[in-house]
């Protein structure tokens, strides 16, 4: 009898390989102290922002200027900075089962800051978690935290190492993926996707998704606009999607 063959899974990756880094600003900062699966190491206050943190946090006494010196130049910090380890993800079935919502797949998506605020938009209506793909996507760090406003404690964020066969996980779990793209002939509302759970692709925004990528979707919609411009920013459209899917149940939770 002959060796059966390997099984081959979908590899997750959970740390990111960089060591710990610096979060700031208020609403990145206290989630991140709100968050029991982030371990903080350091926490910097001016006597202003101080007042607005927890009463345990214990945050070290610094002027704003000592602050920014340890971030980013521009860095908008709001008198606030913690030194944090990056998050460890939950497997993709792990993510799947906390929460019914959809999934959010980015394909070679490369600002932190898209990626900051495609979270912050997952957590607004309810994406169970967002998947990037480990080699062509930013690691966790001080600007898509600020971006996410807090999601990144919220929301998981995966890193999938090989995108096509994350794609199939999600198929194999019940997912339909749906791809945008601005050429597909049918909208997003013409699809008649109805209760469907959906996986949402979305491509780097000067190239859309890679062809691959788009094969391995079930279908390709687009979202209606006018011709005044030529193609929204991903993290506009990541967030017009959701809402197109999500507002049946985001309105008859809010009832």
């Amino acid at each position: 009898m002959g060796t059966p063959p390997r099984r081959r899974e979908t590899r997750i990756r959970g740390r990111d390989p960089h060591g710990p880094y610096w979060i700031y600003g208020a609403h990145a900062v206290r989630a991140a102290l709100g968050n029991p699966a982030r371990k903080v190491r350091r926490v910097l206050a001016t006597r202003e922002a101080a007042a607005s943190l927890p009463a345990d946090a214990s945050p070290e006494r610094a002027e704003a200027a000592a602050i920014a010196a340890l971030l980013p130049p521009g860095a908008v910090h709001q008198g606030l900075a913690a030194l944090v380890d990056p998050l460890s993800a939950p497997p993709l079935a792990e993510a799947l089962v906390a929460s019914p919502g959809p999934v959010l797949v980015l394909d070679q998506v490369t600002d932190p800051r898209n990626v900051g605020a495609i979270l912050r938009s997952a957590a607004a209506f309810g994406a169970a978690a967002v998947i990037v793909q480990d080699r062509h996507a930013p690691l966790e760090g001080g600007a898509m935290a600020r971006a996410a406003a807090g999601a990144l404690e919220r929301v998981p964020l995966l890193r999938a190492v090989n995108l096509a066969r994350t794609l199939e996980a999600l198929k194999q779990a019940g997912l339909w993926i749906v791809g945008l793209d601005a050429e597909a002939p049918t909208t997003l509302a013409e699809a008649g996707l109805g209760d469907r759970r959906l996986a949402l692709v979305l491509g780097a925004e000067d190239e859309g998704m890679r062809r691959l990528t788009r094969e391995a979707c079930d279908l390709t919609v687009r979202l209606p606009q006018r011709g005044a411009v030529e193609s929204l920013n991903v993290s506009v459209a990541a967030a017009v999607a959701l809402y197109a899917v999500q507002h049946d149940r985001l309105e008859q939770e809010s009832a």
